[in-house]
């Protein structure tokens, strides 16, 4: 059966007036951020992260190219060392964790890069019913420990704070 017609008289949404469930606002989209000024191909990378889920490599690399923002994936200490010496030293703004990432053993290497690299942030996220992974994490030297769905909320967010060249982040 065809309900086209709805559209018409109800104002084009399809919902018939004053049936709304109490304390249900319309739904709508988040801001996305602005897109920072596009950086050259060889620029240097100031977020890395240990993620090796596909979904949230995919979430993340999709976020950071509509933001102008070079991230880089690493699998281990010895892949990130290498990749910020090529970098000529410039320490990374933000290191990224899935704790849940067994291969890369984030509460034994997050201590580690804490020491070497004082500057750089360290965010983690897991499941939200990983409370005693989340305290461990914090205990270990994450700066901020997100469950997924508030990570993924505020990637946009964070990728723009941390991926600006060192000039506009100091603004």
């Amino acid at each position: 059966m065809d309900h086209s017609y709805r559209a018409a008289m109800n104002g084009g949404n399809g919902a018939r007036p004053g049936r709304q469930r109490p304390g249900f606002a319309a739904a709508y989209a988040p801001v996305d951020p602005d897109p920072l000024p596009r950086q050259a191909e060889d620029a240097a990378s100031r977020i890395f992260a240990f993620v090796e889920d596909l979904f949230f490599q995919a979430k993340i690399q999709e976020t950071a190219r509509k933001l102008n923002v070079k991230v880089e994936f690493v699998k281990s200490e010895k892949d990130l060392l290498d990749r910020v010496k090529q970098n000529g030293e410039e320490a990374p703004s933000l290191i990224i964790f899935d704790m849940n990432n067994a291969s890369a053993k984030p509460l034994t290497l997050i201590p580690k890069l804490k020491t070497k690299m004082k500057k750089a942030s360290i965010i983690g996220f897991l499941s939200h019913v990983q409370g005693d992974l989340k305290q461990k994490a914090h205990e270990a030297g994450c700066d901020m420990v997100l469950p997924r769905s508030a990570f993924s909320q505020n990637l946009p967010q964070l990728l723009r704070r941390h991926g600006a060249p060192e000039e506009e982040a100091t603004q």
